[in-house]
């Protein structure tokens, strides 16, 4: 029998080449290549001929009628049942990630625990990283000592599906985290590109196979993302991010994808000593230090997922000097912001060249709506001309890189968010007729342009009134 060659895996990545290497060819990543025993294909191979035969799988018509479908797990966290669409799907596998000490396994003890109380089914909390006293401090720490959650300190794949497989299946299996979980059948150490791909298929075949829900905790990279081979994200149903900043107290649950409710939607809670508590109009919170009509700031109306957010928009822009200009966002795309200065540069005149240029999404919130362009735009004119945009103004709109303002999807969702926390006024594009839900109607006075020109010349001639009072 031939000798099997060694396979060198990327464990950024999953690329397999036949020698090591200390550069990733295909994701380009240093020192993320580990050798790997390789599995030895059976005598014969698929579909040649050789070894035991298929089984013959059953195909049914898409019109033919479906079983009932079974109720939704619904923990009671709105702002978790919100991100998920309603509650756990019966059958399903979701993966959250987010850096270390976010929240994350605070927040499914207690999803697991609010299950348990609502006597959605047995519940099982699986960790690999603490042990089950580690676990019950934690709990009586947040006021969950009481919960009826059935805990174990487990790694092993086997020993968790045997356990699992027997008698009255659960109502949700949590796994914290996926990383630390081993399949013995392979050689390679637990966190590995192959050791989490084939741990978190067995755990999602078994839960397809017995209806519970799935929910799986996963370590991030320095750069964000979730550790290990990018098809785990493509095996789950739903994938969450849990972000924030260490320095603020909330932190935002949001949707990348989902099968079985709307993506890019967000939950935000606030970090206390209990644990994770729900806030139910992130607006206001967001916007609960402003203070005063200051220069350099806008209230961007933007909408993750279906949900509408009002946050605030801070720029600096430093006096010329003779070192290189620095260009720095937080919360906002790098690229969007040279973008926007670019367009303001060429098509109005507003020259920034010389100056280090700071934008800030108030909050630590990410924003990657290019509704958010007209905002930021006010913000960038406003700190340069020592202007002011009025305080009781929203504003939204994209920018194109002639100048003009575009319109942007459901304004009248907006504007109503920003009229129920008591904004009089929107800057926006302008909507054309047969728009629905006009700024009127909503009680807004709405104040549309067309072109980046009509922005600069209203913070210009508010800049130099300012100037004439002082």
């Amino acid at each position: 029998m031939a000798k099997a060659q060694p396979r060198y895996v990327c464990q950024n990545c999953g690329a397999s080449q036949s020698k090591w290497s200390g550069r990733c060819e295909s994701c380009g990543a240093w020192n993320a290549i580990t050798e790997e025993a390789s599995r030895e294909a059976a005598p014969g191979g698929l579909g040649s001929g050789g070894g035991r035969g298929g089984k013959a799988i059953r195909f049914e018509r898409l019109a033919d009628e479906s079983a009932q479908e079974a109720p939704r797990h619904v923990t009671g966290i709105a702002e978790f049942d919100r991100v998920t669409g309603g509650g756990l799907v019966p059958a399903s596998a979701l993966l959250i990630g987010g850096d270390p000490g976010i929240g994350k396994s605070t927040l499914l003890l207690q999803a697991s625990a609010a299950l348990a109380r609502a006597k959605r089914g047995r519940v099982a909390y699986v960790s690999g990283e603490e042990s089950i006293d580690q676990v019950r401090l934690r709990a009586r720490r947040m006021g969950l000592g009481e919960a009826e959650v059935d805990l174990a300190a487990a790694t092993s794949v086997r020993d968790i599906m045997a356990s699992l497989e027997k008698g009255e299946p659960p109502a949700a299996v949590i796994i914290d985290s996926i990383q630390t979980m081993y399949v013995d059948t392979l050689d390679s150490a637990p966190g590995t590109v192959a050791q989490v791909r084939s741990s978190a298929a067995e755990l999602i075949r078994l839960a397809k196979q017995r209806g519970f829900a799935l929910l799986l905790v996963g370590h991030v990279t320095k750069e964000g993302m979730i550790a290990g081979p990018r098809v785990l994200e493509h095996m789950v149903d739903t994938v969450l991010y849990f972000e924030g900043e260490r320095g603020h107290h909330y932190r935002i649950l949001r949707a990348v994808k989902n099968r079985f409710g709307p993506a890019n939607e967000i939950g935000v809670f606030e970090m206390t000593d209990r644990g994770l508590t729900e806030v139910a109009n992130p607006s206001r919170l967001f916007l609960a230090e402003r203070h005063g009509q200051v220069s350099g700031t806008a209230v961007f109306a933007g909408l993750e997922g279906t949900r509408p957010l009002l946050v605030e928009i801070q720029a600096l822009v430093g006096p010329p000097g003779p070192a290189t200009p620095r260009r720095a966002a937080v919360g906002w795309d790098g690229n969007r912001l040279a973008m926007v200065l670019a367009v303001l540069e060429a098509r109005c005149g507003v020259v920034f060249a010389g100056r280090d240029v700071y934008l800030n999404v108030a909050g630590g919130l990410k924003i990657a709506e290019p509704a958010a362009d007209l905002a930021v735009a006010a913000a960038l004119v406003s700190a340069l001309a020592d202007a002011v945009v009025p305080e009781d103004m929203v504003v939204f709109g994209e920018i194109g890189l002639g100048g003009e303002v575009r319109r942007v999807s459901q304004p009248e969702l907006r504007l109503r968010e920003a009229a129920k926390l008591g904004f009089a006024k929107a800057l926006l594009p302008a909507q054309g007729k047969g728009a629905k839900g006009t700024p009127k109607t909503i009680g807004i006075e709405p104040r549309e342009i067309a072109h980046l020109h009509e922005l600069v010349a209203m913070l210009a001639a508010d800049g130099q009134k300012r100037k004439k009072g002082t």
